[in-house]
């Protein structure tokens, strides 16, 4: 059998909430006996007609429901979009109605996260919009406790709600070390929450 994994799960345009994947997916990978699988969802196309692959040739692999029925945690990442969560990660949660009537993913821990190009860009809200789909599936939702030092300390990104990153208005600002290291901190809580669940 396989080792029981968290999916982070995430949409990134620009890179921002893909570093912050990574890091939320060493947090996880300090927890023995829990995997990190790391997936992303594809963009959704505004071609008219269907001429655009399915899947790249290259890049970071595309999730699959599987991937998500079988999870035994969830952290999911997104950029904000207008104080949403990115049209791509909407369209892919959409998807997940089978999920939802079978009832796969009731009880299994998961979280959230974001990027914004400002500090009140839609962090909050984005990660709220984020959790909704994931109550609506019965899974249990977990944010960031303040004993995390660095949600003390922080100047730019990090919340109790998620991890989050302040990417500047050109998306180019350099991870700080308090964003690393609440993301991975939140892996960690995640996988811990995981494989207790799981014994």
């Amino acid at each position: 059998m396989d080792n029981p994994y968290v999916l982070v799960l995430y949409y990134s345009r620009y890179g921002s909430v893909a570093e912050l994947a990574k890091h939320i997916a060493r947090g996880v990978e300090q927890v023995d006996g829990i995997e990190a699988r790391v997936r992303t969802v594809p963009p959704v196309s505004t071609t008219i007609e269907a001429v655009d692959k399915p899947v790249p040739d290259e890049g970071a692999t595309f999730v699959t429901l599987e991937d998500l029925k079988h999870c035994s945690g969830l952290a999911l990442g997104s950029p904000t979009r207008f104080g949403n969560m990115a049209a791509s990660m909407k369209y892919f949660l959409d998807g997940t109605a089978p999920l939802w009537l079978s009832g796969d993913l009731i009880g299994k821990p998961a979280s959230v996260f974001t990027s914004t190009s400002s500090m009140h860009g839609g962090q909050e809200s984005t990660l709220l919009s984020m959790m909704l789909p994931l109550m609506h599936q019965g899974m249990l939702v977990m944010g960031l406790p303040y004993s995390e030092p660095a949600l003390n300390t922080t100047t730019a990104g990090g919340t109790p709600y998620g991890a989050t990153h302040v990417s500047g208005p050109s998306g180019d600002n350099p991870h700080t070390d308090d964003e690393l290291a609440l993301a991975k901190a939140q892996g960690m809580r995640l996988a811990t929450t995981a494989k207790r669940l799981c014994a």
